[in-house]
């Protein structure tokens, strides 16, 4: 028969309960130190008897325990600072790294520090500058496509411009040419307006007689024929070789 269960409470016997810790403390060490070994992991014992006595244990040693403890329970705040710093340390050293990468690689883009690199890593780095090449004339030609189709649709809108400024211009010049046509036609002058009578078909003016002879010579006569032009001799001389100069005309006709 196995042995029965165990009731857990205090054991009244002053002699059983010394001989149960002794036991029971040792086997409780074993574990821990067991534990420690068999899953890496920090263990801590401490254990007082009845009689004040101290029995303890530590895979690292008690104190340094104790301080992790310390540190863990009564300053969470400092604790999860330095993880924190640690985290960025190590977020700045990864992107110091990369950093560092990207200068090497531009370097070695614009022909500097060729020396380390071995044959396979100039043939790759060859690879790249073709490719880019590549892509960069593409990208050119596309740029001046788009430009010369830009350029073409202005001409096409500036020519349709132009061409409504020309009917618009040719219609404004018509209109213009038609009213400067009727303007001028309404100040040409009538027989009704210069003092001529209807029933009379000569277009000439009507003169006013002068009763002073002098003063007739100041206004211009028509005259049909030839007029002999003559230096001046005298107002006697030059008022009769007019009259004979107008007769002589019209016996010609």
């Amino acid at each position: 028969m196995g042995r029965g269960r165990v009731e857990l409470k205090r054991i009244e016997n002053k002699i059983n309960r010394q001989v149960t810790f002794s036991k029971r403390r040792n086997g409780l060490l074993k574990k821990a130190y067991e534990l420690s070994v068999l899953c890496d992991a920090e263990v801590g014992l401490i254990i007082f008897s009845s009689r004040d006595k101290l029995y303890e244990f530590g895979s690292v040693g008690v104190m340094k325990t104790l301080e992790r403890y310390q540190r863990c329970c009564f300053n969470p705040q400092d604790n999860n600072n330095e993880r924190e710093t640690q985290s960025w340390y190590q977020e700045v050293s990864k992107l110091k790294a990369k950093f560092e990468s990207l200068q090497r690689t531009q370097r070695h883009l614009l022909g500097e520090d060729l020396g380390p690199l071995s044959v396979k890593e100039l043939h790759n780095l060859e690879k790249q500058l073709e490719g880019a090449l590549t892509q960069a004339r593409q990208r050119k030609t596309q740029i001046l496509v788009e430009q010369m189709e830009d350029l073409r649709r202005k001409e096409r809108e500036l020519g349709d411009i132009n061409k409504h400024l020309r009917i618009k211009v040719s219609h404004e010049m018509t209109t213009f040419e038609t009213d400067q046509g009727q303007g001028y036609r309404a100040q040409l002058p009538c027989p009704w307006n210069s003092g001529v009578s209807p029933g009379n078909n000569n277009t000439f003016p009507m003169h006013q007689s002068h009763s002073n002879p002098m003063d007739c010579q100041q206004e211009p006569i028509l005259q049909i024929g030839y007029n002999q032009f003559m230096h001046e001799e005298g107002p006697s001389v030059q008022r009769s070789m007019v009259g004979e100069s107008s007769m002589q005309g019209w016996v010609n006709l």
